[in-house]
């Protein structure tokens, strides 16, 4: 059974499951207050920014601090339940496939429903965009040159963040605990991107990328830049070391 046939079945089996409403709940309940307060980003402000980018980083301020590794949460402890239900992991494991394999099948569904989320947030924005243009007379509306390529970095970002999740849920089977360590572990992420250790704290990283976004579109409030060095180095390894444990201790307690 090749990697793909594994991806295949894994996708199946949660094709019935409320998954997809996990996913696109989240997105619609953080562009609503963006609607409703969209009027005030019309008036003049002490910071210098379009209201058009003002409404497009609002809206995906609380997604990317909080709504992103929340959904990861919650899909991981979902995907890793599936398998434990009925003992569904015990008859996976009897196939003849690499355990090792079948967990970065599974991670590799875990990094599809996010992607999923992504989509629908660019749907969800151009709507809310659309309905608050109407409201406030007001263009707010971004051309897709510009949203595409930003959410596209919310995402990688986000990445790194997946695979510490997935860890903890390997070595942490009982789902309240791995999902309360991993919630615990997002808290910081607004303190971490103000100190020069924020690199190595994985949960911070679709903020920095969206603070980022702030700098570019409000000149002297952000820095503009970001810091290649040593944030992809260390996103490299941090994720290529969960991986790494994640696939050495998948089915552990099964396979004793």
């Amino acid at each position: 059974m090749n990697f793909f046939s594994l991806i295949s079945i894994e996708i199946k089996k949660i094709r019935r499951s409320k998954i997809f409403l996990i996913l696109l709940a989240p997105v619609i309940l953080m562009w609503l207050p963006a609607i409703i307060n969209s009027g005030k980003l019309t008036k003049i402000q002490d910071i210098s920014i379009l209201p058009a980018h003002n409404f497009f980083i609002q809206g995906f301020m609380g997604m990317v601090w909080f709504m992103i590794p929340a959904t990861l949460i919650i899909c991981t402890v979902l995907l890793t339940q599936t398998e434990r239900l009925n003992h569904s992991i015990l008859k996976m494991l009897s196939l003849p496939v690499n355990s090792g394999l079948l967990c970065l099948a599974k991670f590799t569904v875990l990094l599809i429903l996010p992607a999923i989320q992504m989509f629908l947030s660019i749907g969800v924005y151009y709507l809310s965009a659309y309905i608050s243009s109407r409201m406030q007379e007001y263009d707010f509306v971004l051309p897709l040159s510009y949203s595409l390529p930003a959410i596209g970095k919310f995402y990688l970002a986000a990445l790194p963040a997946a695979a510490v999740f997935w860890m903890i849920s390997t070595l942490i089977q009982t789902p309240i605990f791995s999902a309360g360590l991993s919630l615990a572990a997002c808290v910081p992420s607004v303190l971490m991107i103000n100190t020069d250790y924020w690199c190595l704290h994985p949960m911070s990283y679709p903020f920095y990328v969206l603070m980022i976004e702030y700098g570019k579109a409000a000149k002297g409030v952000y820095e503009t830049s970001i810091d290649w060095l040593p944030w992809i180095p260390a996103a490299i390894i941090i994720t290529g070391v969960c991986l790494i444990v994640s696939c050495a201790k998948f089915g552990y307690k099964e396979r004793k």
